[in-house]
């Protein structure tokens, strides 16, 4: 049986089962059917204004009593360069043209609010249990006001060195993220996607080398893998993809039908929709343009050039300039409701374990 409880412990769940907080697809609905279930709900807040994130919460505090987590990114807003955005477009002009675009119209501002005193004074108003960041943390003193609100910390590591880093910089609890996982790497240490260590070679050596609790994350789509990430070390895991499958998720049609059908090597981290290195379907732009793409602007501005694209080609049944961010263990997935697939994922992992 798994006996390491410092996860649930810290944040108050009864199970060690985190909803990985995936922006876009994650909302009020699938927060409160994984905290009801037992898991640590999520409710992502990068696409979310500070009004938006309140009327969520609002929902969530009048359904559940759970421990809930607000995630938030924290990178650095890039500095404009005309001459990369330039070449982007140039890069681009040819899709532009062949749906019937103006390859030089102005294009929708692509933004990414980070992490800051206005956001941290939504998280001192609704108090929530866990608090947690992508690429690192924001500055101390935002961390020191998040924790004096009683909130538990978390942040994403890719490499041993990050983990030890988020350690020494106030995190109660290091999500080792491998390269397994969906969505954007939460890499701020490094730069280099080619030394990005999967999830069952990273989550043992982040245990060893930190003494707050690991939660696994990656590539964890069934008992089996909540199995293996105990026997690790870990003390919880996060799952992602798995929950796409879920009726509770807002996923486009074209996406789910793409991760229905999707194969073990079908993904592949590309930085072409935003300019930071993220795990997807390989799809048309991905294989043309990327996967890494040295002319793609820094994140999160490569997307605004790719919003019309989306928006002309999306309605008429094509995927191929949509990012469909997936796990590579997307074939585990199962089509069920969310706080169903959360108690069926425990009890599967407690039959394993007490065959083991």
């Amino acid at each position: 049986m798994h006996r390491d409880r410092r996860f649930q412990e810290l944040a108050g769940t009864e199970l060690p089962i985190l909803l990985a907080p995936m922006a876009g697809p994650v909302g009020s609905e699938i927060a409160i059917a994984v905290a009801e279930a037992g898991g640590l709900g999520a409710l992502p807040c990068a696409l979310l204004s500070p009004e938006q994130i309140r009327a969520e919460l609002g929902i969530i505090r009048q359904r559940t009593a759970r421990p809930i987590n607000l995630n938030f990114f924290c990178h650095t807003p890039p500095t404009p360069d005309d001459a990369r955005e330039a070449a982007w477009r140039k890069r681009l002009a040819a899709y532009y043209v062949e749906l019937g675009l103006d390859p030089v119209a102005p294009v929708p501002n692509s933004s990414r609010t980070p992490f800051d005193a206005g956001l941290c004074e939504v998280v001192e108003e609704f108090r929530p249990e866990v608090v947690s960041f992508h690429f690192g943390l924001p500055e101390q003193a935002l961390v020191e006001r998040v924790k004096a609100t009683g909130a538990k910390v978390l942040s994403s590591a890719t490499t041993v060195d990050e983990a030890r880093w988020l350690e020494d910089h106030g995190c109660d609890a290091i999500i080792a993220q491998g390269a397994e996982a969906g969505g954007h790497r939460g890499m701020f240490l490094t730069d280099n996607i080619a030394t990005q260590v999967g999830t069952f070679a990273l989550v043992p050596q982040v245990v060893d080398a930190v003494s707050v609790p690991v939660i696994a994350a990656g590539g964890i789509g069934d008992a089996r893998g909540i199995v293996a990430a105990f026997a690790l070390g870990a003390s919880a895991v996060q799952i992602g993809t798995a929950y796409l499958f879920c009726p509770e998720a807002k996923v486009a049609a074209l996406h789910r039908e793409a991760l229905r059908e999707t194969r073990s090597d079908a993904t592949a981290i590309t930085n072409v929709f935003t300019g930071r290195p993220a795990r997807g379907i390989v799809n048309r732009i991905v294989r043309e343009v990327g996967p890494i793409s040295g002319l793609a602007p820094a994140f999160p501005l490569a997307g605004g050039a790719l919003a019309p694209l989306k928006a002309r080609s999306e309605p008429a049944g094509s995927g191929d300039f949509i990012s469909l961010w997936s796990g590579q263990a997307a074939r585990l997935g199962r089509e069920m409701p969310a706080g169903e697939l959360t108690r069926r994922l425990w009890a599967e992992a407690q039959e394993w374990m007490g065959a083991a």
